[in-house]
């Protein structure tokens, strides 16, 4: 068996509040306790004037590490996992972008026995079935209205596996695609979307329950047309997710949206694509070419944001220190939401006794400095 591992000074931040002075017991793969004291154990890690925190949990991310989930073998896929991980992911969804019917669910059969195996959490469909209006990073000419028969058949290229679909639900086939994906346990996604506020309603009254990327390949608010942003805001049944880059938002933006739906409605996304955790040059999203300067990438033809090269550790880093959002509030949007959204919060997005020992380490000034993903150090604190 292995040794019990004891992660003692730090302020740890429980479901029920931050712990001063706190500690964290591991057996196994698994949180044994969160209660201070105990008896000493045979590894014990000092962390004093550090931060224990879940580990966080990415619903859509593309790729990194130079490798791509979208169109990458499965040594890709584990290469970009890998990348993320040592950012603090212990969790990720792989996500696709458009591309040929056949091409897809090709790629989600490969996508699938990886979530079999625990390396992923499933498989995010973005694409194809969105708005030309709204493409962003998308191929227009691969482009399709919702089709409930051709979604069910990536469902079923997923093997059990898909856990969100973005669709433009405006479009003919949008709502009975949500209904369909709802009846299957799959998580109807609004996003790249065109359709107005009354549309959205109606998208979310059918079962949609995420804003992709929230404010972004949507129509902005307007005071005469609220628009989709408006819907998902203030509607509870929609969790929102956000791209805290400085690049996708504001922060003004940013605060607006936790302001109005609540700690317990966001969730922290990367949209990362492959230069994620590896540098500036040129990409390929899908079929198209993308260039990353300066950490943002943009399609060559065009200019449109191609996704990002973040990584969820500068996503909290930024939340707390620029945004001035709760500690606590940013665990909930970076770890419990999207481990809610999953169904995997018995195991996952929280620190309680019983569930995976996931968690990350940050410094005074929320910098990672360690990882651990089911009880084994991904990155340790101690080495650094």
């Amino acid at each position: 068996m292995a040794p019990t591992k004891v992660l003692a000074g730090a302020r740890v931040v429980l479901p029920t509040g931050t712990v001063d002075d706190g500690r964290v017991t591991v057996e196994g793969t698994r949180i044994a306790d969160t209660a201070p004291g105990g008896s000493p154990a045979a590894e014990t890690v000092d962390l004093s004037g550090h931060w224990v925190v879940p580990g966080f949990v990415d619903l859509h991310n593309h790729g990194g590490g130079g490798a791509s989930f979208t169109g990458g073998t499965a040594e890709d896929v584990l290469k970009g996992v890998h990348t993320h991980r040592l950012h603090g992911t212990t969790t990720v969804v792989a996500s696709a972008v458009t591309g040929d019917l056949h091409f897809l669910a090709r790629q989600a059969g490969m996508l699938a026995e990886l979530a079999q195996q625990g390396d992923i959490a499933g498989i995010h469909f973005e694409g194809p079935f969105i708005s030309p209006c709204r493409k962003g990073a998308h191929d227009e000419g691969l482009l399709r209205d919702p089709d409930p028969a051709e979604v069910r058949k990536l469902i079923d290229a997923a093997h059990g596996q898909a856990r969100m679909m973005t669709l433009a639900t405006e479009l003919p086939g949008g709502l009975d695609s949500v209904r369909l994906l709802a009846d299957h346990g799959v998580i109807a996604a609004v996003g790249h979307t065109d359709a107005t506020y009354e549309q959205t309603l109606r998208a979310i009254d059918a079962g949609a329950t995420v804003a992709t990327h929230l404010f972004n390949a949507m129509p902005p608010l307007g005071h005469r047309a609220p628009g989709p942003i408006t819907a998902l805001l203030e509607d509870e049944r929609v969790t929102v997710e956000l791209i805290n880059d400085g690049t996708h938002l504001h922060p003004a933006a940013l605060r607006l949206a936790f302001h109005h739906a609540g700690a317990a409605r966001v969730a922290f996304v990367t949209d990362a694509m492959d230069a994620a955790g590896f540098g500036d040059g040129r990409y390929m999203l899908g079929p198209l070419e993308v260039e990353v300067a300066d950490g943002v990438a943009r399609l060559v033809e065009g200019g449109s944001i191609a996704g990002s090269t973040l990584t969820l550790d500068r996503a909290f880093q930024r939340a707390v220190t620029v945004d001035g959002l709760p500690v606590e509030d940013v665990v909930r949007a970076i770890s419990a939401n999207p481990a809610r959204l999953l169904g995997l919060d018995d195991r996952i997005g929280s620190l309680e006794p019983g569930k995976d020992a996931d968690l990350v380490v940050l410094d005074a000034d929320f910098v990672l400095k360690g990882v651990m993903r089911r009880g084994e150090w991904v990155v340790d604190p101690r080495l650094g």
